[in-house]
């Protein structure tokens, strides 16, 4: 089956492209990082205004009623600019978990994170979020500001949440764990392509010994390796989209995460020594790379899903 995007997905994708893009958004990435959150939330609200945050959402409760195929075309976006904000736990989760009032908040952009211990014990950016959420046994409760944590990627500020008060949510929460998992997974996609694309450019202008280090082929295969890695979980991301269930979902992380950390590996190899320093802006990408490659469940944990999923298969055949 050969699986193409329609052109209204496209067309929304490069406008949100253009949005994002304009925005200057690694100056975004960076302001945020260091505690100046006036740009990042202007951008947030361009962005919720395009209706990324809206997607999930059924039209009765004020949203768009896309399907998770639009989620992750916006969500590659986001991830090819790194753009900060708690985007997967507002337009992923939350969109999917909530009902009333407090889904139709999200839908007009409300910013809000959540935690779902233990899979997910940190609350990304709670510091600049107006809604705080949490999940204790299962059920979702609202939540305090509790202490903050240092993270990996200074442009996702961490911290613990203290639940409060229980409030209804859209049945059992696997289907917003999924889903914002997916998007996770599109993040990283998006994150890997940049990579690639930004370490391409590089070698191609980077001389030594008088010659482009992008002419040897040492350099040539580590890319093209990238492109395979690439190439093999777009498809599955897609896939997964298409039928979110738990173990498609599991397979796109996997593939996802360690292409994007394939990507940051050599990329980080092919520029050198730069590479390693705040002031390029790869480190945008190395940091949230690192950072996402854990979010939303490890690698680790989602072979184990797919193994429990594959040995479940086995026995009832």
């Amino acid at each position: 089956m050969r699986f193409e995007l329609t052109a209204d997905q496209r067309d929304f994708m490069g406008a949100l492209d253009g949005l994002v893009a304009s925005a200057d958004p690694v100056s975004v990435n960076r302001a945020w990082a260091a505690g100046d959150r006036q740009p990042g939330e202007k951008l947030w609200r361009q962005i919720a205004d395009l209706g990324v945050s809206a997607l999930l959402i059924p039209e009765e409760d004020g949203g768009l009623g896309a399907t998770p195929v639009e989620l992750v075309c916006a969500f590659e976006v986001l991830g090819r600019h790194a753009v900060p904000g708690p985007w997967i736990e507002s337009a992923a989760y939350l969109a999917t978990a909530l009902t009333g009032a407090e889904r139709e908040a999200i839908a007009q952009g409300a910013m809000a994170t959540v935690a779902v211990p233990p899979t997910v014990p940190l609350a990304v950016d709670a510091d600049a979020s107006t809604e705080h959420f949490a999940v204790v046994d299962g059920l979702l409760h609202r939540a305090e500001l509790g202490e903050r944590v240092a993270s990996i990627d200074a442009s996702r500020r961490l911290a613990h949440l203290v639940p409060a008060g229980q409030v209804p949510h859209q049945g059992p929460l696997g289907e917003a764990f999924d889903l914002a998992t997916l998007a996770t997974s599109a993040e990283l996609l998006g994150a890997g392509e940049r990579m690639l694309a930004d370490s391409v450019t590089y070698v191609k202008q980077r001389k030594q010994f008088g010659r482009t280090i992008g002419s040897y082929q040492a350099i040539k295969h580590q890319l093209a390796n990238v492109r395979i890695a690439l190439d093999f979980a777009r498809p599955l991301v897609f896939g997964a989209a298409l039928d979110p269930t738990s173990k498609a979902v599991s397979a796109a992380k996997v593939q996802s995460a360690e292409a994007a950390h394939s990507a940051a590996r050599v990329g980080l190899q092919v520029h050198g020594a730069i590479g390693y320093t705040a002031e390029f802006n790869l480190s945008r990408w190395l940091l949230r790379v690192r950072a996402l490659h854990a979010a939303w469940g490890t690698p680790t944990f989602h072979r184990d899903r797919l193994l429990t999923f594959l040995l479940a298969s086995r026995d009832a055949s």
